[in-house]
């Protein structure tokens, strides 16, 4: 069969195979190729997703921080908030190209102009069911429409990208036309769009290698085949040198071809550098948090499961050797390794779980942890630091003493600003303090920061992330709360389960607070040597 890309030769016999992996490895060396990103435009377009202007300026400066050349900030024809949101955009001198999408009309490419943009990023139709079955026009219009439109935004001193609606089901012979249509009147690039995520890989690389023949060419691919990332592949394969994304993969359907897979596929498989990749997953969270899409856990790149090891076989031979079980350091692109706990938990896995903690055990002890820790998993609970800390106690016969404990909880929502107050116990002294936030979920962790602020050792804690796990039906439905918390080189997770989703955030927080706390007698110790 066939190279996906096309090209490498039809013969894999081990005496070729090293040469295969070099011609691979070469087919784009010395390449240069940039992201667009789309997320602000076309991955507001999902369903349920609506971006505030000031969520719009944050994504828009992460996509700068991480180096994309190019971020398409809205579509000005939307609308006057539309249009203030763009200005906020460009009103932040990034070093990125910032674009407003425009339609095949004059007055988008004004629009555009008010907002101060740097191009635009004009769509036309490009198959005849667009041509025909939803503009109305014939071919012949398309191209003089789209040359005129060109040359009307080259002239006011916009970067034009010209992309073919459609253009998966176009007639490449027509697209080819429309192309070297658009570069003739001064077009910066031709954009190859597989609107609907229909083409294969050996059609994207064919449509695209014809158009990149002609001028400057990108390529805008949709996931509905599960090709996305496969078909942006082809396009640089082919000579695209531009690829159109988003953060996640946010957008309609399907979604678009995820910024962050692109950009350590091309890194990782080809040497090629498109982004500051070590920005990628506090991009992804950035965009997760503002559209309330979730990342899945198996996501590529940026899910939680991404660089997480349960496995005993896998976590012994991660331990051995960091490259046994991934393809790429997790610190390319922002993350950290983990080593999870449940049913295939290992002693290699355990003991080094418990040294996180600076927890000792004997081969027996650890035996006996690892059991326990299989029989809590295998009743489908999630394992938890804080459940591992206490099963090695329990099996140690050792007593913790608790530091901080939650006395008394209050907190309301009914009026304009959601507040809380809390009573803690903070080494055998009362601590009350309130706290206002979004919610009262926010407004109770601010709460717990004022009432633990002035203690010994436990200002600089952060909040690292926060999972609501699971929620049970019904008039008594219980709510799992999980929480990382860090404080310096330590982190500890721990899980809470109540009626109330607050009460569960917050005895979670105040659990791995004094999970993370040292011992009274470690605190004495460290107050004697200041």
């Amino acid at each position: 069969m066939n190279d996906l890309f096309g090209g490498l030769p039809d013969n894999t016999s081990p005496s070729n195979r090293d040469e295969q992996h070099e011609e691979r490895d070469g087919l784009l060396s010395g390449r240069t190729v940039k992201l667009l990103d789309t997320t602000l435009r076309d991955g507001e377009q999902a369903p349920g997703i609506s971006l505030t202007p000031d969520e719009k300026a944050e994504i828009a400066a992460a996509l700068d921080r991480a180096g994309v050349a190019v971020v398409e900030a809205g579509s000005a024809c939307t609308g006057e908030v539309e249009r203030e949101t763009i200005q906020r955009v460009t009103d932040l001198d990034l070093d990125a190209r910032v674009t407003s999408f425009a339609r095949g009309v004059r007055n988008d490419v004004d629009l555009a102009l008010d907002c101060g943009v740097d191009g635009v990023n004009l769509v036309v139709p490009a198959s005849d069911r667009h041509v025909e079955g939803k503009v109305g026009t014939t071919r012949d219009e398309v191209v003089e429409t789209t040359a005129d439109l060109v040359a009307y935004a080259r002239d006011h001193g916009l970067w034009v990208e010209v992309i073919g609606e459609d253009g998966s089901r176009a007639d490449l012979d027509f697209l080819e036309r429309l192309a070297e249509a658009a570069h003739d009147a001064g077009a910066n690039r031709f954009c190859y769009a597989d609107t609907v995520g229909h083409a294969g890989p050996e059609h994207t690389r064919e449509a695209v290698s014809r158009l990149a023949d002609l001028g400057p060419t990108s390529t805008h691919t949709h996931d509905d085949l599960g090709l996305a990332v496969t078909n942006a592949l082809a396009s640089v394969a082919a000579g695209a040198d531009l690829v159109h994304a988003t953060v996640n993969g946010v957008g309609e359907r399907a979604g678009n071809v995820a910024l962050e897979e692109v950009a350590i596929a091309l890194a990782h498989c080809y040497d090629v550098e498109t982004v500051e990749t070590t920005e990628l997953y506090d991009l992804a969270r950035t965009v997760a948090d503002a559209t309330d899409v979730a990342l899945a856990p198996n996501k590529a790149v940026v899910g939680e499961n991404a660089f997480a090891h349960e496995s005993g076989i896998h976590t012994d031979g991660t331990l051995k050797d960091e490259q046994m079980y991934e393809p790429y350091p997790p610190e390319t692109v922002g993350r950290e390794r983990r080593l999870v706990l449940g049913k295939h938990t290992g002693r290699a896995g355990a003991k080094a779980a418990l040294s996180e903690h600076d927890v000792e055990v004997s081969d027996d002890e650890l035996r006996e942890v690892v059991a326990r820790v299989q029989d809590l998993a295998e009743r489908n609970k999630r394992v938890t630091d804080a459940d591992l800390l206490a099963i090695a106690e329990d099996v140690q016969g050792r007593e913790r003493d608790r530091r901080i404990e939650l006395r008394e909880l209050t907190a309301t929502s009914g009026g304009r600003i959601p507040t809380a107050s809390v009573r803690l116990d903070v080494d055998g002294d009362e601590r009350v303090a309130s706290g206002t936030g979004d919610g009262p979920v926010d407004a109770a962790v601010t709460a717990v920061r004022a009432a633990v602020g002035d203690s010994d050792a436990a200002t600089d804690f952060q909040l690292e992330s926060y999972h609501v796990d699971a929620i049970t039906g019904g008039t008594d439905a219980v709510v799992t709360v999980e929480v990382e918390m860090r404080r310096g080189d330590r982190s500890v997770t721990v899980a809470s389960s109540d009626g109330d989703i607050t009460r569960a955030s917050v005895t979670a927080m105040v659990d791995a607070l004094d999970r993370l706390l040292p011992a009274d007698s470690e605190a004495e110790t460290a107050v004697a040597d200041d």
